[in-house]
């Protein structure tokens, strides 16, 4: 797969990056570098093996799923010009 010059012009309008006509034969060629090492990958085989999460093993620390109200809700709360019950009250806009 390789990349046109319009294309480079419209990968940078829609990154927001500002390229000038100069740079576009420059950044062109090396987009399509990128395609061509992403293609390479693609014909790796990876058959067998385990996707990772780091290239050491170690184990996922893990706590336990507990709901709580996080302990500090007056804090939270405390500057609400009105609470009731650690909740904000907000005046009734639909009737």
């Amino acid at each position: 797969m390789s990349v046109d010059q319009a294309t480079v012009r419209r990968i940078a309008h829609l990154a927001r990056i500002a390229v000038t006509e100069e740079e576009v034969p420059h950044l062109q060629g090396e987009l399509n570098a990128m395609l061509a090492f992403v293609e390479q990958l693609a014909e790796v085989n990876v058959e067998g093996v385990e996707p990772m999460t780091s290239v050491t093993p170690m184990v996922m620390k893990k706590r336990q799923d507990e709901v709580t109200d996080g302990g500090y809700a007056d804090v939270v709360t405390g500057n609400a010009p009105m609470t009731e019950d650690h909740f904000f009250l907000v005046p009734k806009v639909v009737e």
